[in-house]
Protein backbone atom coordinates (compact mmCIF):
# COMPACT_ATOMS: atom_id res chain seq x y z
CA UNK A 1 0.00 0.00 0.00
CA UNK A 2 1.29 3.42 -0.93
CA UNK A 3 2.36 5.75 1.85
CA UNK A 4 -0.47 8.12 2.65
CA UNK A 5 0.16 11.57 4.13
CA UNK A 6 -2.42 12.69 6.68
CA UNK A 7 -3.26 16.38 7.14
CA UNK A 8 -5.10 17.34 10.33
CA UNK A 9 -8.01 19.74 10.14
CA UNK A 10 -10.92 20.88 12.29
CA UNK A 11 -13.43 19.92 9.54
CA UNK A 12 -13.67 16.15 10.02
CA UNK A 13 -17.17 15.72 8.52
CA UNK A 14 -15.96 13.64 5.60
CA UNK A 15 -13.25 11.10 4.78
CA UNK A 16 -11.31 12.85 2.03
CA UNK A 17 -8.65 11.17 -0.10
CA UNK A 18 -6.67 13.21 -2.60
CA UNK A 19 -4.63 11.57 -5.36
CA UNK A 20 -2.18 14.19 -6.59
CA UNK A 21 1.07 14.87 -8.40
CA UNK A 22 3.70 16.84 -6.50
CA UNK A 23 4.40 19.00 -9.58
CA UNK A 24 0.74 19.72 -10.47
CA UNK A 25 -0.42 23.30 -9.90
CA UNK A 26 -4.08 22.24 -9.68
CA UNK A 27 -3.18 19.62 -7.07
CA UNK A 28 -1.35 22.28 -5.04
CA UNK A 29 -4.40 24.55 -5.28
CA UNK A 30 -6.59 21.68 -4.05
CA UNK A 31 -4.35 21.12 -1.02
CA UNK A 32 -4.33 24.88 -0.33
CA UNK A 33 -8.15 24.97 -0.56
CA UNK A 34 -8.48 22.05 1.88
CA UNK A 35 -6.06 23.80 4.25
CA UNK A 36 -7.94 27.12 3.95
CA UNK A 37 -11.20 25.28 4.75
CA UNK A 38 -9.52 23.35 7.63
CA UNK A 39 -10.52 20.05 5.98
CA UNK A 40 -8.87 16.95 7.39
CA UNK A 41 -7.65 14.84 4.47
CA UNK A 42 -5.20 12.22 3.27
CA UNK A 43 -3.19 12.41 0.10
CA UNK A 44 -0.76 10.48 -2.05
CA UNK A 45 1.64 12.18 -4.46
CA UNK A 46 1.46 9.48 -7.12
CA UNK A 47 4.59 10.68 -8.95
CA UNK A 48 6.65 9.78 -5.86
CA UNK A 49 5.59 6.13 -6.11
CA UNK A 50 7.51 3.46 -8.00
CA UNK A 51 6.87 0.06 -9.49
CA UNK A 52 4.02 -2.08 -8.17
CA UNK A 53 3.01 0.55 -5.60
CA UNK A 54 2.51 3.12 -8.36
CA UNK A 55 0.60 0.63 -10.54
CA UNK A 56 -1.77 -0.39 -7.72
CA UNK A 57 -2.45 3.27 -6.87
CA UNK A 58 -3.17 4.12 -10.51
CA UNK A 59 -5.62 1.17 -10.65
CA UNK A 60 -7.36 2.54 -7.52
CA UNK A 61 -7.63 6.01 -9.11
CA UNK A 62 -8.97 4.54 -12.36
CA UNK A 63 -11.81 2.83 -10.44
CA UNK A 64 -13.01 6.32 -9.50
CA UNK A 65 -11.75 8.35 -12.44
CA UNK A 66 -11.26 6.31 -15.65
CA UNK A 67 -9.20 9.18 -17.15
CA UNK A 68 -6.75 8.89 -14.22
CA UNK A 69 -6.33 12.66 -14.22
CA UNK A 70 -5.16 14.82 -11.35
CA UNK A 71 -6.25 15.89 -8.89
CA UNK A 72 -8.66 13.05 -8.14
CA UNK A 73 -10.60 13.56 -4.91
CA UNK A 74 -12.58 10.73 -3.32
CA UNK A 75 -15.05 11.73 -0.61
CA UNK A 76 -16.46 9.18 1.85
CA UNK A 77 -15.59 6.37 -0.59
CA UNK A 78 -18.77 7.37 -2.45
CA UNK A 79 -18.12 10.46 -4.54
CA UNK A 80 -15.32 11.43 -6.91
CA UNK A 81 -14.36 14.89 -8.11
CA UNK A 82 -11.86 14.84 -10.98
CA UNK A 83 -9.97 18.07 -11.47
CA UNK A 84 -9.90 21.33 -9.56
CA UNK A 85 -13.56 22.37 -9.36
CA UNK A 86 -13.50 24.82 -6.47
CA UNK A 87 -17.27 25.29 -6.06
CA UNK A 88 -17.95 21.55 -6.25
CA UNK A 89 -15.15 20.80 -3.79
CA UNK A 90 -16.39 23.46 -1.33
CA UNK A 91 -19.94 22.06 -1.50
CA UNK A 92 -18.76 18.46 -1.08
CA UNK A 93 -16.72 19.10 2.09
CA UNK A 94 -19.11 21.61 3.71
Amino acid sequence: MAEVTHVEGSNKKHKVMLYALSTCGWCKRTKRLFNDLSVEYDYIDVDHLRGEERQKTREEITRWNPMCSFPTIVIDNQRCIAGYKEDEIREAVA
